[in-house]
């Protein structure tokens, strides 16, 4: 039976930033009432002629670098986005892979919000321990600045722009294969984070008299509680069914929504400060690129090492969550 292996990590953040005191002179705010609140001191934003999909490329393409991989070698792309080139078709994840040469491979974007990444995770983990794909490229891509209302202060604060991406290989090894992967969602609390119009369950008519509906409503304090009580409880459910303990943990990587939910998380379940990863004051809230933007400014900074153990949280609009616990397995 093969295991399915993390193997390598990309990124990339556009270049052009927007701090807290260029939000000033956007919206009724504050460098201290958004770091205080959120932790966030600034985040990138896309050019207006970049698409996620161009994102979504070169951060793949260094993770395809890394694992000393070669556009053929790869089956299957899966992308996680809520931000797509494309409102309904063609999926992003088709736009990637011509982007990068691969041709006649499985490729599909997945809707899950902030947990995509963790989404498209579990998708290429059971895609390669049935043994249907061997060499899987996954993708959290996001151009959330062209959803956010830059005169809503209470979501133009949080979001920013980037892309990460993993490859995930067919092994033998079970010490390197991904040990669990948990996703589950309750679309009772689909009120709380959400783009109210713009689908079929919107009079597609009215767009132009209620812009405002195109871009992401947040009902934030509702969302933080669900949040944190959500998160906490996955992770105890993943460690227990794992027998792991939290101090067993080298990387606790949530994803990097909000600077209180994370300290929140990681003080219920014991974590060290140097084990939680933390990139929310740089980037901002990337949904689903977020987790792998954060794995490869660990990998970059040069602390993360081959066999060390990452665990993974997130939580985001559907609602969605998930966790996993994933080893580090670079190939020699």
């Amino acid at each position: 039976m093969p295991y399915a292996a993390f193997r390598s990590i990309g990124a990339y953040v556009p270049p052009n930033v927007l701090t807290n005191e260029d939000l000033t002179k956007m919206v009724d705010t504050s460098d201290e009432w958004i770091t205080k609140r959120t932790g966030i001191k600034e985040r990138h934003i896309a050019a207006k002629d970049e698409k996620t999909s161009d994102m979504g490329t070169k951060a793949a393409r260094k993770a395809l670098d890394r694992a000393g991989m070669q556009p053929e070698d790869i089956d299957m792309v899966v992308c996680a986005t809520i931000s797509p080139d494309y409102f309904c078709m063609p999926a992003t994840a088709t736009i990637i892979s011509a982007n990068l040469g691969i041709k006649n491979a499985t490729a599909f974007d997945i809707s899950a919000a902030c947990t995509g990444f963790i989404y498209v995770l579990s998708i290429a983990k059971a895609f390669v321990e049935s043994g249907m794909k061997k060499n899987v490229l996954i993708i959290g891509a996001e151009k959330l600045s062209a959803i956010t209302n830059y005169q809503d202060r209470g979501t133009c604060i949080l979001f920013g722009d980037g892309a990460g991406a993993a490859v995930i290989t067919a092994t033998q090894k079970r010490e390197e294969a991904i040990l669990d992967v948990h996703t589950a969602s309750d679309g009772s609390y689909a009120d709380l984070l959400m783009t109210p119009n713009g689908g079929s369950g919107s009079v597609h008519d009215a767009l132009d008299r209620e812009t405002a509906g195109c871009y992401m409503q947040m009902k934030g304090n509702e969302t933080f509680k669900v949040a944190v009580r959500t998160l906490t409880q996955d992770v105890r459910d993943i460690l227990e069914a794992n027998g792991i303990k939290s101090d067993e943990i080298d990387h606790f990587i949530p994803h990097q929504a909000n600077y209180r939910i994370i300290k929140a998380v990681g003080d219920a379940l014991k974590m060290r400060d140097d084990q939680v990863v933390l990139t929310v004051a740089k980037y901002g809230n990337t949904s689903g690129a977020s987790i792998p933007m954060a794995i490869n400014d660990l990998y970059e900074s040069g602390n993360l090492k081959k066999g060390e153990m990452m665990l993974l949280d997130a939580f985001g609009g559907g609602l969605t969550w998930g966790s996993a616990l994933v080893p580090f397995a670079p190939f020699e």
